[in-house]
Formats: structure tokens, sequence, C-alpha cells
């Protein structure tokens, strides 16, 4: 019987990821630590009654809290972090500090107590932003925001336990992710919900930037792949190949909610703001993994999702004095 720790599990990916695998795996042990940042919702894993699944509010850069918790796992998996890069971009600290730091504090105790294995999920944003071609695993990191390097330095700590202390690290890089639970200051739930309001959609620049975007369960199934069957001190891409812009997703999104386009504001860009994103996922697949879910009927999925859960989504957009600010200073529009 497997025992892992899932550290960040009640965010957005993290949440998806234990639904998914307290359903394949029934039998695995589950321990959730989470700090319930502005991100972590426990309302994201609301029904969820197996009793092999534990949460725990705490954060990873707890040392002792932390190696309480490793010494009764045969396995982290680390979605802890913070990710937005907007707010990167306005104070970098807590990412510095959870993102590196915290990354190094599992890292110890996995050392510690001889873990079985060490997932390390990371972003595609480590590489930086290319015009032509897609990125492959050994590729130079070139991160351009406060967000990315902070993620870009705890891939190459993770990558240096492997090296020097025989830690099997394992570092998964996904493209954009989407789907239900997602916290709605990202591109598709903000924009859902903000089209279902009628209030504007603020897009950077010309809306020109390319991303990969990937249902969330597709990215759940590629990390649990990696999990069991990729080689520890390996890199693992994670995309699905649907290249599109901004300006494409936000008129799909107003077309599936019969919403005119006059509701798109212009904004202006984001400092230091990568032009494309793109992965080579040959490596990943050669372990028998593709992605099952068809671009359109995934957006369709979620759009459906976030329409049959409004009470989950305004609830949060509801908390003003932490959202609703930062929502207005960041996107220059009314809320």
């Amino acid at each position: 019987m497997k025992r892992i720790l899932i550290t960040g599990g009640a965010g957005f990916i993290g949440s998806n990821f234990i639904r998914y695998i307290i359903k394949k795996y029934p039998k695995y042990q589950i321990i959730n630590l989470d700090k319930l940042t502005y991100c972590g919702n426990l309302d994201n894993l609301k029904g969820i009654k197996s009793k092999n699944y534990h949460f725990v509010k705490g954060d990873i850069c707890n040392k002792k809290l932390v190696d309480s918790l490793v010494s009764k796992c045969d396995c982290i998996i680390n979605f802890a972090a913070c990710t937005h890069v907007d707010r990167s971009i306005l104070d970098a600290t807590d990412f510095i500090k959870t993102n590196i730091y915290g990354t190094n504090v599992l890292l110890e105790a996995a050392k510690k107590h001889k873990v079985s294995k060490f997932i390390q999920i990371s972003t595609d944003e480590v590489y930086g932003s290319t015009l032509k071609g897609s990125f492959k695993e050994g590729d130079p990191l070139e991160p351009n925001s406060p967000y990315s390097a902070s993620k870009a330095a705890g891939d190459l700590l993770a990558l240096s336990y492997f090296t020097t202390h025989k830690i099997p690290v394992i570092i998964t890089r996904s493209s954009n992710n989407f789907g239900s639970y997602q916290y709605p200051e990202k591109l598709m739930p903000l924009f859902i919900t903000n089209a279902y309001e009628g209030r504007q959609l603020p897009i950077y620049g010309d809306g020109k930037n390319v991303r990969d975007w990937i249902y969330v369960v597709d990215n759940c199934r590629a990390i649990d792949k990696v999990w069991h069957k990729g080689k520890a001190g390996q890199v693992y891409n994670i995309g699905a190949g649907n290249e599109e812009t901004n300006m494409k997703i936000t008129k799909l999104i107003l077309k599936h909610l019969k919403r005119g386009q006059e509701l798109i504001k212009y904004v202006a860009d984001r400092p230091g703001h990568d032009r494309r994103y793109s992965l080579n996922c040959n490596k990943l697949k050669k372990l028998g993994w593709k992605p099952i879910w068809k671009f359109e009927d995934a957006l369709k999925e979620t759009v459906n999702w976030f329409l049959e859960n409004e009470l989950w989504w305004q609830k949060i957009k509801k908390k003003k004095k932490q959202y609703s600010k930062y929502y207005q200073k960041q996107y220059g529009c009314s809320k």
C-alpha cells in the first residue's frame, strides 16, 4: 500500500489530482498538506469521503511539520507553489520562499526518510519564450518572470538532490492547465466568469501570445504515468498540442456563453510577457501517455462546470479585501 504526501492539494491541479488518485487507487493513503493561502480552497475537495484521505493545514516551509509527515509516507508529490505571474511581478517574496525554500525543506525530509519517489510539479514557463519550435527537456532554462525563475530554481535544486544524494526525483513541466476548480484570476476562469456576468475581459497587449492548453484531467493522467513509470533523475514535459492565442481563447469563451466581443478590453501588456510556449512531449509519450480530451470538448466541459458551480466562484470573487483591489489595479478595469 502506498502512502503519499501531496502538498498544495487544496489548489487547482492538486485537488483535481487527489480526486483522480482516490478514484483510481482507492487503497492508496493520502495526506494533503496545504497552507490554505488565497488560492487554496477546501471547497475544492468537498465530497471526498475516503477513509484513506487526510487533510493537514500547514506550510511546506515548516521543517518540523514536514519532517513528521514525511516520516509516515513513501512518496512526495509537490504541487505547493505560488504560481501567478502578475503577483510575482508585484512582489516576489512569497514565490522565493515557497517555491525554493519550501522545496528544499521537502527535499531534506525526503533525504532523511528515504522516500521512494519525489515528484516535483513544475511549469513550461521555466524555458522562457520561443517563436519557433518546441522545448525539449534538456533545453536551457531561461525564465522571464520572478515566478518562473523561482520554479526553475526549485527544479535545479531538486535535480541536484538526485545527483548528490540519490533522492529519486522526477520533474514534470506542464503547459497551461484549465478545468474545474481553477482560481478565477487565471485567464480561462476569469474570462468565463466575467463574460457570464457581462463584465469586461482584459486582454494583455495585442492578444496574440500563444499558449499550449491542456485539460487538467489529462495532466493528472500524465503525472500518474510519470509517477509509476518514469525514471528517477528525469524531466518530463506535459502538453496537449493545443497552441492557441489568448485572443482565440477569449473569442471561444464568448461564443460558448453567447456574448458579444464588445466585452473585450485591451490593457497594457504585462512586463516581460512571454510570447509563445511550446513543448515537445515525445519523451512522455514513450511511457504510453497521450491526451484523451479534445480541446473543444474540454473547453465546453470547463465552461459548463463554472456555470453549474456559480456559488463556488462567487464566494471567491466576493472576498474584496484580498481580490478586487488586486484585480482592478492589475487589469485596469472595473470589477
